[in-house]
């Protein structure tokens, strides 16, 4: 059996879906689905005509079997991923991103052995890891979602179809982390946009401002780095402060009024608060 083929369809139709299903559970159902088609036809296959050799038995359980495989774990995870991930909540998403990351990690670091002997390109295990007469041989320990069948299966398929899936779950999950970060920096300006306020009095009168609220420390308990405090402050504002630092300096020697603008801000705030009084 001609197993290329059969490949270049299944990539060629997984390509198709990312661009026409843009719903990812959507898409992931079906890449499911397709995959599950061609493991079945794979099966059949073997199970009909067997392998003219060893090396056929590994080169197909090594480099074929574990691309539908593969894809298949990948989109089950990430179907599973989209299905429980938190709504609303994104300090809840942040830590189920990064429990997922954590289990990943962990399926690593369980498998550091056979991990390097697949990225060392090691084949001298290869008769026993991907041959099926040795299926007894070794433990199984994979997740009881895919099937092993002594006639379809052999010691290290799956665990290398494993490995393939959550190579690509890892870039996928670290690229929802990097989206909820983009979301937020385009929520943020977006939000400035809409505000559209602006600072009207000088740079040193908002330079005052910046240092008493911050040695006050009114803005979480004194800890939040100054330089902080002014770049919020100028993005919010739409207003460049400029050499901030060089600002205060030149308010420090001031020899009349150093916190001029404060003043201005207590005064006219008790003569607001007396006026309504009468």
């Amino acid at each position: 059996m001609d197993f290329k083929p059969f490949i270049d369809g299944l990539q060629k139709d997984l390509l198709e879906a990312q661009v026409n299903i843009p719903n990812v559970i959507k898409r992931a159902n079906y890449s499911i689905g397709l995959c599950h088609s061609l493991l079945s036809i794979f099966k059949q296959g073997v199970i009909n005509d067997g392998f003219e050799s060893i090396e056929k038995e590994i080169e197909f359980f090594k480099s074929y079997k574990t691309i539908p495989a593969s894809q298949l774990i990948y989109h089950s995870q990430v179907r599973s991923f989209e299905l429980e991930f938190p709504r609303g909540d994104e300090n809840a998403q942040r830590k189920f991103i990064k429990k997922r990351l954590n289990s990943i990690n962990r399926f690593y670091r369980n498998h550091t052995g056979f991990s390097e002997y697949i990225t060392s390109g090691r084949t001298h295990f290869d008769e026993q890891y991907f041959t099926r007469k040795y299926f007894n041989s070794f433990p199984l320990n994979l997740s009881h979602i895919y099937f092993h069948d002594v006639d379809f299966n052999t010691p290290k398929d799956m665990l290398l179809s494993e490995f393939k899936a959550y190579d690509s779950i890892l870039v996928y999950l670290q690229n929802r982390m990097i989206d909820k970060s983009k979301l937020r920096e385009v929520k943020a300006e977006e939000l400035n946009n809409q505000l559209n306020l602006q600072w009207t009095a000088n740079k040193s009168a908002l330079t005052e401002l910046i240092y008493a609220l911050h040695y006050n420390r009114v803005i979480n308990n004194g800890n939040t780095d100054i330089k902080e405090i002014a770049s919020a402050f100028q993005q919010v504002l739409h207003f460049d402060l400029g050499d901030f630092y060089k600002t205060f300096s030149e308010i420090k020697s001031r020899k009349i009024s150093r916190t001029k603008f404060l003043d201005d801000l207590a005064s006219g705030l008790q003569s607001h608060m007396d006026s309504t009084d009468l």
